[in-house]
């Protein structure tokens, strides 16, 4: 690998392209120049020669002189703050402030020394503005008038730091973690949905006082089969999976005239007795029963109020679910990749495009109550679960990215950088490194539109939640992007502005009144751990991978961290009774994911488990040598409330003894990933039914509430 030229080097940092990191092994590791052209050709920055750079160079230097206003301001709230305004020589210059709730603009006064600049030929003066300290947080505008110009940029203010919902700085919360397609009653549809949620929220709360719920992302997929399994790769962040409404949940569901009734009933029962659907979950065979259900509810029509309510949703929701609305709309006649449709579709804004959509409204329409659907029975869910008794209730999950040609990358364009996927390098339990086949933002483009896409899909996923769980909360800092054709070991990271994008979670979670959690696992730079915990965004810890690395030894209880969430394991790795018979070195050796061999991952697997037994008895948690899997999962639980992890969590198949993985990363096809239903100990399907009259499930779970109580209580 040839050494980056100098120039090159100053061009990527100007960028914040990584040149050189440390992998997982804390070595040193030069990227590629060839990787850092290719990522700057993916900015609009042609680096393709030593004049071409010089020139780039330049050019960004001059940049912020050739703009009255930078493309967006953050600052935090109750701190001092400057604005830089560029205007020609002579130039009369004016600043106000337009607040997000509509109160009269301010004009703000330039404060201190002017600088000078020759810029294209022009003099251009650059004044500095001071902002007031008391600004309220919120999405406000900045407005300068330069003579007869006109420019605005957006101000965002965020919390100084996110306070925990629910009294969690005084007693500690538990709840369970579930994938809820995989939590299925004898109601269900094929997958776990929002009735079956809610049912599993009655019973930790009512039964075990559990605090909330945080199931996998349930961000919409694809609207014809074949579904993605992965809810990790979906068509759109911003709005809903249908496959998750219970179509009886639905008001307009009891007015159905009797047959209309029994057929849905029969669609119901139908798919049940598909054979293989037990065993796996089908999505295919669910949403194609619940879609021609739902269609049968929606020809029904709703009420005067309900026609105004739906109304209501849809003007609130604006042109991000019209857009929506359209790509799936396409999705169903081309097919759900708008990469491969026809030239004139591919672009959102074309008249084509308009055309179709004007000729299709009851399509539209049946997308977008699909959606007010999906946000009826989410706002159930959390206002039941709270009524319950939880703290906070349901806990939704943020995924990295989505599809690259899904619904946000063909409506949201110009945000996404094209011709690169997300990834991470090697690690320990990735040993080959990994793509995840999804466009990474632009971090210029996110600034340039005031982070809108971004806070707009945050404040969607918090509006009917008690939290959200961040997935590689790290990916706020850095990505790690990987050119076309390339593999995932010849990537870089790119840096993101994470003072703008963690405020922005912190400011919708506390207008939500909700939690933040950044699943920060995997190689993660000491100082974005520093910055949320500041920030008050918690982290993430668990079990297996908390250790005393000088000592070699399992973390000591007393040492974990307060601001995080606390687990024993996590869906990419396999259920607590897989994990203490060493299922998980032996799944990814037959994957090919092992670099050592087999005895030697083995040998590690082996010291590492002993030595948390040997925790567990020397805590006095667990008794003897010998006390079977049941005991030791319940031990390594009880551990969890010994940490002061604000936080804790059970994993669903622990409860239940289940040993089957439900994601090994690194793979797509060689192993059923997000296809597994929960289950028994020996693979049997297990029911919500069963698992609500489970004695083992009903231990776990007191395990966990008693770890919140303090010792004098108990």
């Amino acid at each position: 690998m040839s050494t980056a030229d100098p120039d090159l080097i100053r061009l990527a940092q100007a960028y914040r392209i990584d040149t050189e990191y440390y992998d997982w092994r804390g070595n040193l590791t030069r990227v590629d120049p060839a990787t850092i052209v290719g990522v700057l050709a993916g900015l609009d920055v042609d680096a393709s020669s030593q004049e071409s750079v010089r020139a780039a160079l330049a050019d960004h230097e001059l940049a912020p002189w050739r703009s009255a206003l930078p493309p967006c301001v953050t600052v935090h709230r109750g701190r001092s703050a400057t604005v830089p305004v560029h205007a020609p020589a002579g130039s009369e210059v004016q600043l106000a402030l337009g607040y997000e709730d509509g109160r009269p603009d301010v004009l703000l006064a330039a404060d201190g020394p002017a600088e000078e600049r020759e810029v294209d030929g022009t003099m251009i003066v650059r004044s500095t503005y001071l902002l007031p300290e008391e600004l309220p947080t919120g999405y406000h505008t900045l407005r300068a008038e330069v003579g007869a110009d006109r420019a605005e940029a957006p101000l965002i203010v965020t919390p100084d730091r996110l306070d925990w919902p629910g009294g969690l700085a005084a007693r500690p919360g538990w709840g369970l973690a579930a994938q809820l397609y995989s939590v299925r009653s004898e109601g269900s549809w094929g997958s776990g949905d929002l009735t079956d949620l809610t049912d599993l929220a009655a019973w930790a709360a009512v039964q075990h006082d559990g605090d909330f719920v945080v199931i996998n992302p349930v961000h919409a997929a694809e609207p014809v089969p074949p579904l993605e399994p992965s809810p990790y790769l979906p068509a759109s962040r911003r709005f809903i999976n249908p496959l998750y409404l219970r179509p009886e949940a639905i008001p307009e569901y009891a007015t159905l005239r009797r047959k209309d009734r029994k057929r849905i009933r029969r669609l119901r029962e139908r798919l049940q007795q598909t054979p293989g659907v037990g065993y796996r979950i089908d999505r295919n065979a669910a949403w194609t029963a619940k879609l021609a259900a739902l269609k049968i509810i929606f020809a029904t029509g709703r009420t005067p109020g309900r026609e105004l309510a739906f109304a209501g949703y849809v003007e609130r929701e604006g042109a991000s679910l019209t857009d929506f609305a359209v790509w799936s709309v396409l999705a169903e006649l081309h097919g759900p990749d708008s990469r491969t449709w026809p030239e004139p579709y591919r672009d959102p804004r074309s008249a084509e495009v308009r055309r179709f959509a004007e000729q299709h409204p009851a399509e539209l329409d049946f997308v977008r109550w699909l959606q007010w659907q999906c946000d009826e029975q989410l706002a159930r869910t959390q206002d039941d679960a709270r009524r319950f008794g939880m703290r906070l209730g349901v806990l939704h999950d943020l995924a990295v990215g989505v599809h690259p040609g899904g619904a946000d990358a063909w409506r949201l364009p110009d945000s996404y950088a094209t011709g690169f996927s997300v990834g991470a390098p090697p690690d320990a339990y990735n040993q080959l490194g990994q793509d995840w086949n999804q466009p990474p933002w632009r971090p210029d483009r996110l600034a340039e539109t005031g982070y809108r896409p971004f806070r707009e899909m945050v404040a969607a996923l918090l509006r009917h939640a008690g939290g959200l769980r961040v997935d590689h909360v790290i990916g706020l800092f850095r990505l790690w992007w990987i050119p076309r054709d390339a593999g995932p070991k010849e990537g870089t990271y790119v840096r993101y502005d994470h003072e703008a994008m963690v405020g922005i979670l912190a400011l919708e979670a506390e207008r939500a009144g909700a939690v933040i959690i950044g699943e920060d696992l995997g190689t993660v730079e000491p100082s974005a751990r520093d910055f949320l915990r500041e920030r008050g965004i918690l982290g993430t810890s668990i079990l297996w991978f908390e250790r005393d690395y000088q000592a070699d030894t399992p973390l000591p209880a007393e040492q974990w961290r307060t601001a995080c969430l606390a687990s024993v394991t996590t869906h990419d790795l396999p259920p607590t009774a897989a994990y203490l018979r060493d299922d998980h070195v032996r799944l990814r050796e037959r994957l090919g994911l092992l670099e050592r061999p087999l005895v030697e991952e083995l040998a590690t697997s082996r010291t590492e488990r002993e030595g948390w037994l040997a925790e567990l008895r020397g805590r006095g948690l667990l008794a003897g040598e010998d006390q079977g899997e049941q005991p030791v999962i319940e031990a390594l639980h009880r551990f969890l409330g010994s940490t002061p992890a604000v936080l804790r969590v059970a994993a669903l198949p622990d409860l239940v003894g289940d040993r089957r993985v439900q994601n090994q990363p690194g793979t797509i096809d060689q192993h059923p990933n997000w296809r597994m239903p929960l289950s028994h100990p020996d693979g049997r399907p297990m029911t919500l039914e069963e698992l609500i009259m489970s004695p083992r499930a009903a231990a776990l779970a007191d395990v966990m509430a008693k770890g919140t109580v303090p010792a004098a209580e108990h």
